[in-house]
């Protein structure tokens, strides 16, 4: 019973996807012919994400950013360079997920260890639920037959947050209120997209059932 997932509103403007698309499009050609395997570089993300949240929690929040920007190229490098070679595998997207799960983690951890003794460290957590939950909503609708991708607050935005808190809040010295005002928009908006998807589910499958 799979179902087509509407589009909702993301925070990402449509023109910024289409050109990251165009660059990475052409780096993904430069990939293949480097001979660079899909679940390598699936790998790379998940590395250089848990490398960021090390230098989180070293209090060096421009090098995180920078390399959550790399992560988050690897991370949509990986699928594109499984089409251009053909390699595309349920294996692969189960690693691409789980790696992405586990370095989105270490972001997380990075960010906690930063805050601890302040509140903001329980803002950590309940970011990295809403991120988690967001992940499994999906998995879990399409274990069931529906495609589920809606949502304004995906992975994308999540990491763009992020980036956007290590690279212009140290230069202004505001990285602190600027990371906790994006850790805000993650806990609150993630936990939001949870939610749009499991009410998606349900009016998809009510109107599954009327139709039948």
């Amino acid at each position: 019973m799979a179902t087509e997932a509407k589009r909702t509103a993301r925070m990402l403007p449509k023109q910024l996807d289409v050109f990251a698309n165009i660059i990475l499009n052409q780096c993904a050609v430069l990939l293949v012919r480097l001979k660079f395997t899909p679940n390598f570089i699936t790998f790379l993300a998940f590395l250089t994400g848990g490398i960021a949240g090390a230098y989180y929690a070293s209090g060096k929040p421009f090098t995180a950013a920078l390399l959550i920007l790399l992560c988050g190229s690897f991370d949509m490098l990986d699928g594109k360079v499984a089409k251009l070679r053909n390699q595309t595998s349920q294996f692969g997207a189960m690693f691409d997920s789980v790696l992405d799960r586990y370095s989105e983690f270490f972001l997380y951890l990075g960010l906690a260890y930063y805050f601890r003794g302040h509140w903001t460290l329980w803002v950590c957590f309940f970011a990295l639920l809403g991120s988690t939950m967001v992940s499994y909503t999906r998995a879990r609708a399409e274990g069931l037959g529906f495609e589920c991708r809606v949502g304004i607050m995906q992975r994308a935005e999540r990491m763009s947050l992020l980036a956007l808190a290590g690279l212009i809040g140290p230069w202004f010295q505001l990285f602190d209120p600027m990371a906790i005002a994006a850790l805000i928009l993650i806990a609150v908006g993630s936990n939001f997209t949870a939610c749009q998807r499991m009410v998606y589910i349900w009016k998809v499958e009510k109107q599954h059932q009327q139709d039948t």
